[in-house]
């Protein structure tokens, strides 16, 4: 295989064909030791977090399926710790889409002056560009359309496909008595046939969860997630 690229949580190598693996790895984003899924850097190193992201992204991918999302992901092998997915080329230079359902985070920070922390909010979507230098600033919809990097239109579908994409994830961890906070999801073209699809990850490593008032750590919640 060909490594492509050695990104902050994973390796991704080429399989040909349209196709990549996504070695997990056991890094996560954070500050000062302390694990935050919005921080644009590498905080600290969690063993076993790799492959208990990689559980977690196996099962909502195969969720997601089920509701006919588009997808990147192909299959997965949890002994490797890996992911077979379809190549997709990123918007512009790679953006991050949050969505909201509670103020936290740099939300929260940005933002106290005018509402509670923990305070509902709903299902706020927020697009960052991926750009360490200058921290991952926001865009709005009128910049990326003059920037060449989404239409209106596609901002308009983007933002539909992330609100039903986490009202599924939203909804799945409830069923374990989990609520979900926030989440941090990437989308791209696939290379092939060039339509959006839903690319990267999903697990506790970009995303925030909580049971009652109490915040769930990534490796954690994939136990609390997976337990009888």
């Amino acid at each position: 295989m060909e490594l492509k690229y050695k990104g902050k949580t994973k390796d991704v190598y080429s399989l040909g064909s349209n196709e990549v693996l996504l070695k997990f790895k056991d890094d996560v984003t954070g500050e000062n030791g302390v694990f935050d899924p919005g921080a644009n850097s590498v905080g600290l190193t969690i063993e076993g977090v790799g492959r208990s992201g990689l559980r977690m992204t196996k099962h909502f991918f195969e969720l997601l399926k089920t509701k006919e999302v588009p997808s990147h992901y192909v299959s997965a092998d949890l002994d490797d710790v890996s992911m077979v997915v379809r190549e997709a080329v990123p918007f512009g230079k790679g953006l991050e889409v949050i969505c909201r359902f509670r103020a936290v985070g740099s939300f929260y920070r940005r933002y106290g002056a005018y509402l509670e922390q923990g305070q509902r909010l709903n299902s706020l979507v927020e697009i960052t560009i991926k750009d360490d230098e200058r921290g991952d600033p926001t865009i709005s919809k009128d910049t990326l359309s003059e920037l060449n990097v989404l239409t209106e239109a596609e901002y308009e579908a983007l933002k539909q496909l992330t609100k039903t994409i986490c009202g599924y994830i939203k909804e799945e961890l409830a069923t374990k008595g989990l609520e979900l906070y926030d989440i941090k999801l990437e989308f791209g073209r696939d290379k092939e046939t060039n339509d959006i699809i839903l690319i990267d990850e999903i697990s506790g490593g970009n995303m925030r969860v909580y049971k009652g008032d109490q915040y769930i750590e990534p490796l954690v919640l994939e136990k609390e997630f997976f337990k009888a």
